[in-house]
């Protein structure tokens, strides 16, 4: 970090202001800063270690770009941990007015593990679902045998995916098209 040169000046127009340095030790009292941590947090430490180089890696802009083929390029997609969807699905089942759900929730940290594993759970359920609903149609009769019919899953994942993707992206193009149209009267 710099010092900026006009540090001087603006402290003689504003002699009141308050200065913070960074070299300079944050004063907080060992109470207080015990309070401050999470509890858990000293195993969790004594696991990794102090070691600052992850920190630094992260503050310093420089994402690791990998090529889209791999999974690396799709991990930062999935990077969420369970207290994150728990608070993204309390947020969308309890909305808090005056508070963007987008803006709270997704925008800092967006992921495709949720869009996935919604589309995949409905595909299975309704495959599921169909089979057992033929399987009970036939249930009494003595020259039924039951097979159960995979080509639902490939029906029901078609369905659900077109429906998740095309539906959003096409309100997309079609949000940044009238947008392009009425670009001086409205933003969308």
């Amino acid at each position: 970090f710099a010092e900026f040169d006009d540090a001087a000046n603006l402290l003689a127009a504003n002699p009141d202001a308050t200065t913070i340095s960074i070299e300079e030790p944050a004063e907080i009292p060992k109470n207080q800063h015990e309070r401050l941590q999470e509890p858990g947090r000293e195993e969790d430490d004594e696991l990794l270690g102090t070691d600052d180089s992850d920190k630094t890696e992260l503050l310093a802009g420089q994402k690791k770009s990998a090529p889209f083929w791999t999974f690396d390029y799709y991990q930062t997609f999935f990077d969420v941990d369970t207290y994150q969807v728990l608070d993204r699905i309390k947020g969308s089942v309890f909305p808090v007015p005056g508070k963007n759900f987008v803006r709270l929730y997704i925008r800092s940290n967006p992921d495709l593990y949720g869009p996935f594993w919604i589309c995949a759970t409905l595909v299975f359920t309704i495959a599921v679902s169909g089979n057992l609903s033929n399987f009970l149609i036939h249930l009494g009769r003595p020259t039924y045998h039951y097979v159960p019919e995979f080509r639902k899953v490939s029906i029901a994942a078609t369905a659900i995916y077109a429906y998740a993707w095309l539906v959003p992206l096409a309100l997309w193009g079609f949000l940044v098209w009238r947008n392009s149209k009425v670009m001086n009267i409205v933003s969308y």
